[in-house]
């Protein structure tokens, strides 16, 4: 019997390149779609060492309708769509809110034109906490209503999920899924892929691991005054494994018509929330070294705390975090050791 085929839009990028790996493991044949603007081609090589095999890739920009609609003419039997490929990084969303705008929704809605000309059913949406807002309370369940999005780029993920919710409304012959994302970090335990920002890192974990190997001169921790017991603030961090399996989980509900509707929501975290410097202590016993930060201001719009309530997830996929902070913060410095010293910058 062939393998389910399934397209992975962003397949090289940090969550897509793990879900990938996770899809080869439970014997589905994933065909990625990229056009490396956030990713790298390297990726490629680190799954081959993972799974024994490079997946099939196509080099495609998705606000080009043509090609889009070429490549699903090309490979007709495509069962689902994990949707990734977007622009990510909320600071310089706030620069840049029109490419954002432009580039998330355009793709999106491409991606949906294809989908039903082409008789693709089953669509998983990369979303994020981001369409949360401020939280009035915690933790944050599915139900609890979408607030004003703190950045273009959050606005963009709620705008989608609108999209994709009203397009189901309409069109029953969509099985779509959003998995909203709290904070993923941590590297495949092979160290063969992991996370690779280009230029400064947004996210905490990536500028602890460069700070630590000295391409940052020191970490910035935003603000030790809000209410919480040590003062940072705290996120909802989840092992990248974790979140690649739990896409797994949702593909396998879409191609089992498991839905209790054809359009849900699932939260994945890990239902807890760590502070930045529970993360900083974490790194430091996992890595053996000292890491050099310094208190500065809070951000503007940085919220004091943010988790997930992951029950539903629990439940309805069969799904669990298995990987706790140690083993986040251990594999990340294996990754970042490994690419430093493949690139010849560690000694």
């Amino acid at each position: 019997m062939n393998a389910q085929k399934i397209l992975i839009t962003g397949g090289t990028g940090f969550i897509g390149s793990h879900t990938v790996v996770s899809l080869m493991g439970q014997g589905y044949e994933p065909i990625l779609l990229d056009n490396f603007c956030n990713s790298d081609r390297s990726v490629l090589r680190g799954i081959e060492s993972i799974t024994g095999r490079i997946p099939v890739l196509y080099e495609i920009d998705m606000q080009d309708k043509v090609a889009l609609d070429a490549f699903f003419s090309e490979q007709p039997d495509i069962c689902a769509v994990i949707h990734f490929a977007a622009l990510k990084a909320v600071g310089e969303s706030a620069q840049l809110p029109v490419a954002y705008y432009y580039n998330n929704l355009i793709s999106l809605l491409h991606l949906l034109q294809c989908m039903e000309k082409h008789k693709v059913a089953n669509l998983i949406f990369s979303s994020s906490a981001t369409v949360y807002g401020t939280p009035d309370s915690l933790p944050l369940e599915e139900d609890h209503s979408a607030k004003a999005a703190l950045s273009p780029y959050g606005n963009t993920k709620k705008i989608s999920e609108d999209i994709i919710q009203d397009m189901a409304a309409v069109n029953q012959w969509l099985s779509a899924i959003s998995l909203r994302y709290f904070n993923p970090i941590g590297a495949h335990e092979s160290g063969e892929i992991g996370e690779l920002p280009r230029g400064v890192p947004n996210n905490l974990m990536p500028f602890i691991t460069q700070t630590a190997t000295g391409i940052r001169e020191e970490l910035l921790v935003f603000g030790d005054d809000y209410d919480t017991p040590d003062g940072t603030a705290i996120r909802d961090y989840i092992h990248v494994v974790d979140l690649a399996e739990a896409h797994v989980k949702a593909l396998e509900r879409l191609l089992e018509k498991r839905q209790k509707s054809n359009y849900e929501i699932f939260n994945l975290g890990a239902g807890k929330g760590y502070s930045v410097l529970e993360v900083i202590q974490s790194f430091e016993k996992t890595s053996n070294l000292k890491l050099p930060y310094r208190i500065v201001e809070r951000r503007p719009g940085d919220v004091p705390e943010m988790y997930a309530s992951t029950q539903k997830a629990n439940r309805e996929l069969g799904w669990k975090t298995l990987r706790g902070l140690d083993e986040m913060t251990a594999s990340a410095w294996n990754w970042e050791q490994r690419v430093r010293g493949i690139n010849g910058r560690v000694s």
